[in-house]
């Protein structure tokens, strides 16, 4: 099977997440895309919404296509999550697949300050969204590596700015799915 890994906080999951993931799914022809909460992510320095509610979000968020699954081992996992642990225990619970790992191009230029990332590239595709106008020059060793570039039309989202505007009452419908935006004025997340 060719899986798509597509990890990170998703605090929350916006529309731009989606469109990344629909998009990987065909563009690389995916069996299946898993988004991964970060359990405890270690490059946040703010304090993050509980994974319970990102996993909720997550789920809400991926609803409609049959080949987007929940994988919850980082969530399970306790301390720090690291990719390269998720993608050992992945790797090691279903040999013989083909994994990419989906990033954005922010992840990209700093893929080498994750731990252990020389190893990581060795075990996955790197699959890059690229966003049209913004050119990121990664580490030399980074851009060596085995990789495909997804195409992502220009979505101006951010996860930062969906939580300003959930705390000053202003309206994110147009920025995450309508699930999650009824989750969040539900649980009052963000205020």
């Amino acid at each position: 099977m060719k899986i798509g890994l597509f990890g990170g906080t998703f605090d929350p999951p916006h529309n731009a997440h989606v469109a990344l993931a629909s998009l990987a799914l065909e563009e690389l022809a995916l069996d299946e895309l898993r988004w991964i909460p970060a359990g405890e992510p270690w490059q946040k320095t703010r304090r993050v919404t509980p994974a319970a509610q990102r996993e909720a979000m997550v789920r809400l968020a991926m609803q409609g296509e049959p080949r987007f699954v929940l994988d919850r081992c980082e969530i399970r996992r306790t301390g720090a999550s690291f990719t390269l642990d998720t993608v050992r225990e992945l790797q090691a619970a279903q040999p013989g697949n083909e994994w990419f790992l989906v990033i954005g191009q922010d992840q990209y230029a700093n893929l080498h300050t994750w731990r252990d990332w020389r190893e990581l590239l060795a075990r996955v595709t790197l699959a890059v969204a690229n966003r049209p106008g913004v050119a990121i020059e990664p580490h030399p060793d980074v851009k060596a590596a085995a990789q495909r570039v997804v195409p992502l039309p220009m979505l101006d989202i951010a996860s930062t700015e969906i939580r300003a505007r959930a705390a000053a009452g202003q309206d994110i419908d147009a920025l995450v799915p309508a699930g999650v935006a009824r989750y969040i004025e539900a649980h009052h997340l963000y205020r």
